[in-house]
């Protein structure tokens, strides 16, 4: 596969999951997300991947307005609509400005946790020529996790940043890179990532 693309996948680096202030939904997750560095990590292999020309797409959970076109239906997704919260284009849904998109590169909306569920994403990255995608984003154990099984289920070699993702809990981030992870793809470190890319 040494011809096809590489894509960077950013999973779910929004507001509401990853700051501090009246935005934010989930403050275990903040926390981690803040212990484990995880936005410079981010940030770094961001700036690397620009560099090699890699396909950076960003993914996030955002809503329609009607919540029509909601694909989780579980319990545990009501509170979305109930509230309504992150709609698309509200400011708890918008992306972190460290991880910003750039003019040109593609942001998916989602309405549950798989990214590729109820988006054109693997349709996308087959009409760009990508066969090797590299995930990061929060939190490690849902999005990042429903990734790499589908990524790697549609042909796609996966490629997991450990200090890129965070859990709830660090036992729950743990237990899926050291046990999960390494059925779908490879797992490194954005250090050693940037260091290839040098």
């Amino acid at each position: 596969m040494s011809d096809r693309r590489t894509a960077l996948v950013l999973l779910d680096y929004q507001v509401a999951l990853c700051e501090d202030g009246p935005h934010m939904r989930m403050p275990p997750l903040v926390e981690q997300i803040k212990e484990r560095g995880v936005i410079a990590n981010a940030a770094s292999v961001l700036e690397a991947a620009r560099k090699a020309g890699w396909l950076v797409v960003h993914v996030r959970l955002a809503f329609d307005d009607s919540f029509v076109l909601r694909t989780n239906r579980h319990p545990r997704f009501d509170a979305y609509p109930d509230q309504r919260a992150m709609i698309a284009g509200s400011p708890e849904a918008e992306i972190v400005k460290e991880l910003s998109p750039l003019p040109g590169e593609p942001v998916v909306d989602k309405g549950c946790v798989d990214p590729f569920v109820g988006t054109p994403l693997l349709t996308a990255l087959a009409a760009e020529g990508v066969g090797h995608v590299v995930l990061g984003g929060v939190a490690t154990n849902l999005v990042v996790e429903s990734a790499a099984r589908h990524a790697s289920d549609a042909g796609l070699q996966v490629t997991v940043v450990d200090d890129m993702c965070a859990s709830f809990r660090t036992d729950f981030h743990e237990f899926s890179m050291q046990n999960m992870m390494p059925l779908f793809g490879s797992v490194t470190t954005a250090a050693e990532l940037v260091g290839s890319l040098a």
